[in-house]
């Protein structure tokens, strides 16, 4: 009887997820504890491996396709076994009301979705014959066989290793600037290049967490009537104060970010009809204050969220931001970690960009963007002194924020911008 492949649900919030690649085609060979598919939810993508050995009988769906949780994507089977046309829906192995809070892989699914013949030790020492196995998308290793390539000597950029076309590409120009390859290259007869072979263009689908990136960001521009109040703060003080931290607490490096971090819960605090959240037509007004913070890689844009920040310190704060940065670069964010913001900062003050219009992050109802810190001149009792000065910009949801309410908002982040002694008593 051939075996399905489900939509793991990987939280008990989740209810669908995004096919973003198939490793395997209908007729390939599968074994036990070897990646299949990856699924993204929540800008989390997760490898499924599979549960069984065979044949992948039937895929029904491609990338980009939203599945619910719980439904049959595919089957695994015996060469010839009968399956059905179209996708049948829910798994009738799947438990709907109790998915597992985490769910890797489909190697973690219940055991009977495990041939019936197989013990679950010997399942287990399939899956650990896997290890040691290179880890590659069937696009990768395509060009690495067309390039004569050795896939082994790739160092993959993808989750867990895993190697992609583009590292591929990258190993094969390395290679080229090699000396070896330039003194090649002195002896070549020169070629002619016409203008047509020098104007290459290079196409990109947009998938996976970018594509939900995207949608969701054209989704909150389209559907919230976003004000943007822009307000300047002298950074001096906060300077300052980072400074002194830094150099007192040899084993604490505390950023920017994580003051921000700390004068937005302080701020939030004081000003409750912020730190909401709008769905459904209902407001959630939330006791904790839980940070979001805009974290860019490369190409794709996550949101880590620091959790219950009114009860931490400043140390806490930089050492669980610092964390979440970390495990966003390194690709290891849980589910939890990507959930339950009240308010999000994006910081863009390490760039030249002195203002910008942050697109809010929904449900939430509002956005801090923090701009570049500049020199501007200015007169004080008839003397010229220059003064470290950034805009900042505070996006809000005017369906259920005022201007007034978010005016003051603003105004208690620049009073601690100004005065961060504040953020310690």
């Amino acid at each position: 009887m051939a075996n399905e492949i489900f939509m793991p649900k990987l939280s008990s919030t989740m209810a669908e997820g995004t096919v973003i690649e198939w490793f395997k085609e209908e007729g390939d060979t599968v074994e036990v504890g070897e990646p299949i598919l990856e699924i993204m939810t929540d800008k989390i993508n997760i490898e499924v491996e599979s549960y069984n050995d065979g044949i992948l009988l039937k895929k029904y769906f491609e990338t980009d396709d939203v599945v619910p949780v719980n439904h049959v994507i595919g089957f695994i089977g015996e060469a010839g076994e009968s399956v059905p046309d179209e996708a049948p829906g829910e798994s009738s192995g799947a438990d709907s009301d109790n998915g597992p809070e985490e769910a890797p892989s489909q190697s973690e699914q219940p055991e009977g979705h495990a041939k019936d013949s197989e013990s679950k030790s010997e399942l287990s020492g399939k899956r650990e014959s896997m290890i040691g196995k290179v880890r590659a998308t069937p696009a990768a290793r395509a060009h690495a066989r067309t390039n004569d390539v050795d896939i082994k000597q790739i160092t993959g950029s993808g989750r867990n290793g895993r190697i992609h076309k583009a590292d591929v590409v990258n190993h094969l120009s390395a290679q080229s600037k090699t000396p070896a390859k330039q003194a090649e290259s002195v002896d070549a007869p020169v070629t002619e290049v016409t203008a047509s072979q020098a104007a290459t263009v290079q196409t990109e689908k947009l998938r996976g967490s970018r594509k939900v990136t995207a949608d969701r960001m054209a989704d909150s521009s389209a559907t919230i009537p976003h004000v943007t109040l822009n307000f300047e703060v002298e950074m001096e003080p906060l300077i300052e104060l980072r400074k002194d931290l830094n150099e007192k607490y040899k084993d604490v490096k505390v950023s920017f970010n994580d003051l921000f971090i700390l004068i937005a819960s302080k701020a939030l605090v004081l000003h409750p009809d912020v730190n909401i959240t709008f769905k459904d037509n209902e407001i959630s007004y939330h006791e904790e204050r839980n940070i979001s913070l805009a974290v860019a890689v490369e190409k794709e844009l996550f949101v880590p969220v620091v959790k219950n920040t009114e009860k931490m310190g400043l140390f806490g704060i930089s050492k669980e931001s610092r964390r979440l940065i970390e495990d966003t670069r390194s690709r290891k964010l849980s589910q939890e970690d990507m959930t339950g913001g009240t308010f999000t900062i994006s910081n863009l003050g390490m760039y030249s960009i002195t203002s910008f219009t942050p697109i809010i992050n929904k449900p939430q109802a509002a956005i801090l963007g923090i701009g570049a810190t500049t020199e501007q001149p200015t007169l004080r009792d008839g003397v010229l002194h220059n003064r470290k000065i950034a805009t900042l910009s505070l996006s809000f949801d005017h369906r259920v924020i005022n201007g007034a309410p978010a005016a003051a908002f603003c105004d208690t982040v620049k009073k601690l911008t100004e005065n961060p002694i504040e953020l310690i008593l």
